[in-house]
């Protein structure tokens, strides 16, 4: 087994399976991944609020596709996170997993105060009769990734350096509702998505290019995240203007996958000028979902 938060499933989570995968060929074992939610620093209240990469529906959906034997979701409760290094590694590891090895990074904190380490969990293998495989620095470092370094891409609207590192398209998912209905009296209909988990990260302000999935079909569009200053927005909004498109999609739940980003939002002198720069967008757009073909 391996267990952590995961959050983002980037490619150093994703090398980390991978390891864990290869060992269930040494064995008759199952692959198990423990995973925790909430995000510990969303249970304990530190000083520094976290908004997350993947809701949990994703992260599961992300283990589901990499093939993982068991995925236990572990609720992160102050009374969880009290319990003590040894307490944890006897009563949920080996009383109710049963392991028989564990596959860890070198730097990996554990238990009460994130008090243990991994020389701590070495020793506790052989009180409790489970290998500790341990991933060097140099695999990790190798990999240069962290979901941190992902949220600040994100946060600086480089969808294209999320992607990089996650080694997917950065995602987010919503239900479909109705807004203003601006965007059809320019001949740019909008889906107007409210996303519902407030711990969600979302890209900075900006226009992108985006594929979209409804109902397992895939479509391609352009995506603004802001105020619409221009037609005197104020709320922010996601909106997205799903190319060859005219399906009644209201209270749908649909997917959104960022390819890149176009441009800032700004504030236009005119609707003509809007329309001419969202006409630019679109051409922008077209063109870059025709070089990824």
């Amino acid at each position: 087994m391996t267990l952590g938060t995961f959050d983002g499933m980037h490619i150093g989570h994703q090398a980390i399976l991978k390891k864990l995968k290869s060992k269930r060929t040494d064995s008759d074992c199952k692959v198990l991944v423990l995973t925790f939610f909430p995000h510990p620093r969303m249970v304990l209240k530190t000083n520094r609020e976290i908004l997350l990469l993947n809701t949990i529906e994703e992260r599961i959906q992300l283990f589901k596709e990499f093939g993982i034997d068991y995925l236990i979701v572990q609720e992160f409760t102050p009374e969880f996170a009290n319990l003590s290094a040894e307490d944890f590694v006897k009563d949920v590891l080996v009383d109710t997993f049963n392991i028989e090895k564990i596959v860890i990074g070198y730097d990996h904190h554990f238990g009460k105060n994130r008090s243990a380490n991994i020389h701590d969990l070495i020793e506790f293998g052989k009180k409790y009769h489970f290998d500790v495989e341990q991933i060097s620095a140099e695999e990790l470092d190798h990999v240069s990734v962290s979901s941190t370094k992902i949220r600040k891409a994100l946060d600086e609207g480089n969808v294209t350096l999320a992607k990089n590192y996650l080694g997917y398209p950065y995602m987010i998912s919503g239900t479909v509702i109705k807004g203003k209905q601006l965007g059809r009296t320019i001949g740019f209909p909008t889906a107007n998505i409210q996303i519902e988990e407030n711990y969600k990260l979302i890209p900075a302000i900006g226009a992108y290019v985006v594929e979209v999935l409804i109902k397992a079909k895939t479509y391609y569009g352009m995506l603004n995240i802001g105020w619409n200053p221009t037609v005197g927005g104020n709320t922010q909004s996601v909106e997205v203007n799903i190319f060859d498109f005219e399906q009644d999609i209201y209270n749908q739940k649909i997917t959104v996958c960022f390819l890149e980003r176009i441009r800032d939002e700004k504030k236009f002198s005119s609707i003509e000028m809007l329309k001419k720069a969202l006409h630019e967008d679109k051409l922008f757009s077209k063109r870059h979902i025709e070089k990824m073909k």
